[in-house]
């Protein structure tokens, strides 16, 4: 199973995030796409390479070309939304708030995936970035269409470990001789 390899490529002082990882994997409050997608969308938040070909190794088969897409489209355009509203709301001169951002965000209408799962996408790498207001903003969008606190809290749980799975990587990336 390609996730074996992810768990092996962790360092052994990443026990803890071997055993989020098997516990993200077979949790049930997500759909499969909304796991895998998750996952694989806060990966590529993070922009380390082994992280990246992992996941997409683990995740690759149990998602569609479009649900991949659509991933990396979350990815991406959160790259530059977490960056912009973050700084916006780190700014006291609250004069910003009010302009228009004159950024190309049409992928937040793709339809490729379900708006459920490009949003709980969006709102996991939102947390990865600790950004505030794109938190809120897709938190609200989410709990308008009825998505559940258990079902959020499950992708904050993945971006949390994506995000501690990185870290460890980075240091035994960092550290090996």
């Amino acid at each position: 199973m390609p996730i074996d390899a992810l768990r092996e490529a962790l360092p052994d002082f990443a026990w803890d995030q071997k055993r989020n990882l098997d516990a993200i994997i077979t949790e049930t409050l997500l759909s499969d796409q909304q796991r895998w997608g998750c996952l694989l969308a806060c990966a590529y938040a993070t922009d380390n390479p082994t992280l990246i070909r992992h996941m997409e190794s683990a995740a690759g088969p149990l998602l569609s070309d479009k649900a991949r897409n659509a991933a990396k489209l979350a990815a991406t355009l959160m790259a530059m939304n977490t960056v912009y509203y973050g700084a916006l709301n780190l700014l006291d001169n609250h004069d910003y708030r009010g302009a228009p951002a004159n950024l190309s965000m049409t992928a937040l209408s793709q339809t490729d995936v379900d708006k459920i799962d490009f949003e709980l996408w969006a709102f996991a790498i939102s947390a990865m970035a600790q950004c505030g207001a794109c938190l809120n903003v897709h938190e609200s969008e989410l709990h308008k269409r009825g998505v559940t606190l258990e079902r959020v809290q499950a992708a904050l749980r993945i971006a949390a470990t994506v995000n501690a799975m990185n870290t460890a990587l980075r240091i035994k990336q960092a550290t090996a001789a």
